[in-house]
């Protein structure tokens, strides 16, 4: 078994931070990508940024120059600073990780249950 758990959503004042963090556990062999989606209501879920295990990022353009991505390999961890939020930013975010587990040859897609963002006065 694999988990992906996130932590570090919660309310902000528009222009405020938070940093989302990510941890996998488990039977896990090794950790490609590594990455951030999110699902406001009503719309489908859509990329905000993804690190692969060389350390290249790739972000969406909403998110480009306020928000950024890293990982820590050694503690299977993925974080995300976000600054200058938006309204707009307000959204369930997900934990993403493509992973190899002790079960299985093939490197599949994982997801974390979500945390909560909300930007608003």
């Amino acid at each position: 078994q694999v988990q992906l758990v996130e932590s570090g959503g919660g309310l902000v004042q528009p222009g405020g931070s938070l940093r989302l963090s990510c941890v996998a556990s488990g039977s896990i062999v090794s950790i490609g990508s590594m990455g951030w989606y999110r699902q406001a209501p009503g719309k489908q879920r859509e990329l905000v940024a993804t690190i692969s295990r060389l350390v290249s990022t790739n972000y969406a353009d909403s998110a480009k120059g306020r928000f950024t991505v890293s990982r820590d390999n050694a503690k299977a961890m993925v974080y995300l600073q976000m600054n200058n939020l938006k309204p707009e930013d307000t959204a369930v975010y997900y934990c993403n990780a493509w992973m190899i587990l002790t079960t299985g040859w093939s490197e599949l897609a994982y997801w974390g249950q979500g945390t909560q963002v909300t930007v608003s006065s």
